[in-house]
């Protein structure tokens, strides 16, 4: 090979590498993080597991990448080890698809079909209804359906372009007499697992045995070795990823390591083993792309098979490897890793905020509690609550901004949107919750109370802040615009309420019945529950306006109040009846 060759063969590299990516980053854009999403739900049983490592492997095409995933899955405590087992096994099976694929290289006919499944043939086709469909058309579903034809297009013609600057290699007695020593099947696992590590893609590697196949100079006794190790080598990235990690995320990349390792360890002992009793005739054969294919699922297959019912004692392998210490790093609240798939980004930072949602919401009402009956403890715990509110706000803020810069979706975007919009009101409501609380305090450590008909007066007020809250979370966690439509007239209907209750208290001033001391305190749980139901329109608002593609948040509002919206008339009506406070 010449100094021009080998510039051939790393373009091709090159061109592999950059259309799995276009071609994964589409296939991950179409699922719509769907898969991904259903890593923490479908993971209690070992089989479904399997299957769902297999089909968000075969979506993102990187069984690397989806290890790295699990890894800030568990590093956030969102999933536990033992899940990951399953999915770390199905990841195996699910990357085989791409030389599948790839094998469409060595098709040879004369019959027409089969010519044009040819790289040769279908790409071009691809490259040209892709580019089409990523320029004229409108829906981001179809854009993203073009990307995935392009990126399969690049593919292919990197792998051609890799097939013709190895070609030469066939006359080379040089070349020959290296592959002579890949006949030691521990050098074929060393060398399948140092090149997989340093180009760190399974896929990558298959490709490129495939394109040397396709020499006529590789036999099965030597790729067999080959493709065993370059499933140890695509560990490398998991462990890379998992330093700084907490213990049990750790173990996620040893489990990996383990399940390659001892699956190739069997594999060699048997393949081994059964060629000196029986003797392999097959061994010196010839191997093109197709048989590189086949062997890469067999042996996945195979080690999958072997080791599945032995998940648990992986488990344990990995907690004897990584060890239990008397202190470990804390969960992390969301991992960057996560970035690596921003689809499910999207999704975990809408959980989180959604966690988030219910601890304002709970501490609303045991806020709220605390005016008629004044706990010490649960004041505390609603102290501690705005605390945990603020850490949610710093920390989800910061990693929605790095999701933002993701290469996302319309849906995910509107979504990224939707949740910068709102975190910052939950954390309000927390901050009003802890108002009110110490509001309540006041009144329990200056032994004074609010008068009978105040406190009816704030019983019927708490019952419609309690109303809008349920009605917000409900919206914000359901995407629910129908139920959002309640929150903006019971929010007039609160604000109104509030006047009347500062009205009656006025008169109760005048005649007597209450102090200026008390009234203070009054104002101040009046005005903090005004603005915890002004912030829970902000946020069905927010909703909302995310449904309709935008955020003018006056815009909506006016529309509402100003129009002819019979709906918000009707519902304004039954609230005010709801909570009407009699003169």
């Amino acid at each position: 090979m010449d100094f021009f060759s080998l510039i051939t063969l790393l373009g091709g590299l090159a061109f592999f590498l950059f259309g799995m990516n276009i071609l994964s980053n589409g296939l991950e854009k179409l699922s719509g993080g769907k898969l991904q999403s259903t890593l923490q739900s479908m993971t209690g049983n070992l089989f479904k597991s399997v299957m769902l490592g297999m089909g968000v492997t075969i979506a993102i095409q990187s069984s690397s990448a989806l290890t790295v995933m699990l890894v800030g899955l568990v590093n956030s405590g969102i999933m536990q080890l033992e899940q990951t087992v399953g999915v770390i096994m199905g990841s195996n099976i699910g990357t085989t698809l791409t030389a599948w694929i790839l094998s469409l290289a060595g098709l040879d006919s004369d019959v027409f079909l089969l010519r044009l499944m040819k790289p040769d043939s279908l790409a071009p086709i691809a490259a040209f209804i892709g580019i089409v469909m990523m320029t004229a058309a409108r829906n981001p579903k179809k854009k993203d359906a073009g990307g995935v034809l392009v990126g399969f297009a690049i593919l292919m013609f990197g792998m051609n372009v890799m097939s013709g600057a190895v070609a030469p290699l066939s006359e080379e007695p040089a070349f020959i007499n290296i592959l002579t020593m890949f006949n030691n099947p521990i050098l074929g696992v060393v060398t399948g697992a140092v090149v997989t590590g340093i180009i760190q893609s399974s896929a990558a590697s298959v490709g490129m045995l495939q394109a040397l196949s396709l020499t006529g100079a590789i036999s099965y006794g030597m790729a067999i070795p080959i493709i065993m190790g370059q499933n140890i080598g695509t560990c490398v990235t998991a462990v890379i990823s998992s330093i700084g990690a907490n213990r049990n995320a750790r173990r996620v990349s040893m489990i990996h390591i383990l399940f390659n390792v001892i699956g190739t360890l069997i594999c060699l002992a048997l393949f081994y083993g059964l060629d000196l009793i029986i003797g392999f005739k097959f061994f010196d054969y010839k191997i093109d792309s197709f048989g590189i294919a086949l062997c890469h699922s067999v042996f996945n297959l195979s080690t999958t098979a072997m080791l599945l019912p032995l998940g648990k004692v992986l488990v344990r392998l990995s907690r004897l490897v990584i060890k239990d210490t008397e202190k470990d790093k804390p969960a992390v609240l969301l991992d960057d890793r996560l970035l690596l798939s921003p689809s499910l980004a999207v999704n975990e930072s809408f959980n989180t905020t959604s966690r988030m949602c219910r601890v304002a919401k709970d501490s609303v009402l045991d806020a709220l509690k605390l005016v008629m009956k004044f706990e010490p403890k649960k004041a505390a715990e609603i102290k501690s609550a705005e605390t945990e509110l603020d850490m949610f706000e710093d920390k989800l803020g910061t990693f929605l901004v790095k999701v933002a810069s993701c290469d996302l979706t319309m849906a995910d975007s509107h979504q990224v949107s939707k949740l910068l919009h709102c975190i910052g009101n939950f954390e309000r409501i927390g901050d009003h919750a802890l108002n009110i609380s110490e509001s309540a305090a006041e009144l329990y450590n200056k032994k004074r109370d609010f008068s009978d008909e105040a406190k009816s007066e704030l019983r019927l007020l708490f019952t419609a802040i309690e109303e809008i809250l349920s009605y917000a979370c409900e919206t914000f966690e359901n995407d629910d615009v129908k139920t959002g439509a309640l929150v903006e007239p019971l929010e007039q209907v609160i604000d109104v309420l509030i006047t009347q209750i500062k009205r009656h208290h006025v008169l109760r001033l005048q005649s007597g019945k209450c102090t200026i001391e008390v009234g203070f305190v009054l104002n101040d749980i009046l005005n903090n529950c005004e603005r915890i139901s002004d912030h829970c329109s902000n946020i069905a608002v927010c909703v909302a306006e995310s449904d309709r593609g935008g955020f003018d948040t006056h815009e909506y509002l006016n529309s509402i109040k100003t129009g002819n919206d019979e709906q918000f008339k009707a519902s304004f009506a039954a609230f005010s009846k709801k909570y009407e406070l009699k003169d």
